[in-house]
């Protein structure tokens, strides 16, 4: 399996989950319009469909997979778009779960 296609699909996944995820906060928690349901509806399908491109055999492997990239795109998101200065914790977690990704994703299967 080639890692580089299957971080991308993660990688984008995680942007249109967060976003959608985003635009929901948005609206129940900062009073923004009801019309940003609409686009995170939408954000939330994308993400949904992205991750069956991930090439993994069994659905269960490929989101305990990209369970890692989000929660590190999901930092990312807590520094690039809220302005929130990421700490040494923040950084130390994000390294482990991509490097348990990385197992999940690299780790040789018998069948």
């Amino acid at each position: 399996m080639s890692l580089a296609p299957t971080f991308a699909v993660y990688v984008l996944a995680a942007l249109a989950e967060i976003a959608g995820c985003f635009s929901v906060w948005a609206w129940g928690r900062s009073g923004a319009s009801a019309l940003w349901l609409l686009p995170g509806a939408l954000s939330l399908a994308a993400f949904a469909s992205l991750l069956t491109l991930a090439p993994a055999a069994y659905a269960g492997r490929a989101d305990a997979a990209y369970g890692g990239v989000y929660v590190a795109a999901s930092l990312l998101w807590l520094w690039a778009m809220e302005g929130v200065r990421l700490d040494r914790y923040d950084l130390l977690g994000a390294l482990i779960v991509l490097a348990g990704a990385g197992v999940i994703l690299l780790g040789p299967r018998s069948a």
